[in-house]
């Protein structure tokens, strides 16, 4: 040895996963997006109510999962945009321009991006259901269910089943699926899909949000009362939101 010490490589990582599981479905005329609420690093659990959902506007809710830091600073910069555009044109945002919003965010985070995936659901200008999912930098597109985050590999090929209908064969003579499903079918493949994933994963668990968005032209424009769902949209006459909260698997 010459008394010099050998090179040693430096890691930098900022970003960490902290867990969650988030999924949003379209209807025909309503969308459901939901999350748990644990937040963990590794199998520590940091905390048991750290929301993923978050109500942009009365049409559009986002849901994020990854980075925890990265999800609420993102969403918060898209909350003030969306609030500058409010300003400047008397009205919300719609929702196929917030889709393309996020995209141009992300994309210009792609040298060091937010390390968050996003699934954004409302109801598009026609009064239809829509769900954007997006990658960390920015690809996106339109799709009738997505799931993101621990739970993925479990939820997603469940709700494949239950919404594309892959792999189900029609009854001969029978009705052909549908091409969309009633909201109590859907509350229920929310509920079904969460229960299932917060048996299998320690970083799924604690609480289910879970956002409705119901069009207009939607023929109820309240919920169950046995759902106990709480309203918070900001207006009377247009779109409705609903938030239902119901407790997970605590361990």
């Amino acid at each position: 040895m010459d008394g010099k010490t050998a090179p040693q490589m430096r890691h930098f990582n900022p970003y960490s996963d902290n867990g969650g599981t988030i999924l949003a479905i379209a209807g025909q005329d309503f969308a459901v997006i939901a999350g748990d609420t644990r937040q963990t690093v590794g199998y520590e659990i940091q905390t048991r109510y750290a929301p993923k959902v978050f109500r942009l506007n009365d049409k559009a809710v986002l849901a994020v999962n990854g980075f925890a830091a990265d999800g609420n600073m993102f969403v918060k910069k898209v909350k003030q945009k969306l609030e500058m555009y409010r300003h400047a044109h008397a009205k919300d945002m719609p929702l196929r321009a917030i889709a393309r919003l996020i995209q141009t965010m992300l994309y210009a985070q792609r040298f060091f991006p937010y390390y968050v995936y996003n699934i954004l659901g409302g109801i598009e200008e026609d009064g239809s259901g829509a769900v954007y999912s997006f990658d960390p930098v920015g690809s996106y597109e339109r799709e009738s269910c997505r799931a993101a985050g621990a739970a993925q590999s479990l939820v997603q090929p469940f709700l494949d089943n239950q919404i594309y209908f892959k792999n189900q064969q029609p009854i001969p003579g029978g009705p052909p699926h549908p091409v969309h499903l009633p909201l109590s079918r859907v509350i229920a493949l929310v509920t079904d899909s969460f229960t299932s994933a917060t048996e299998r994963h320690i970083e799924v668990g604690d609480e289910l949000e879970m956002f409705i968005v119901l069009s207009r032209s939607h023929p109820q424009q309240s919920l169950d009362p046995r759902l106990n769902a709480t309203e918070v949209s900001t207006t009377a006459s247009g779109e409705k939101v609903f938030v239902i909260r119901r407790p997970l698997k605590r361990d």
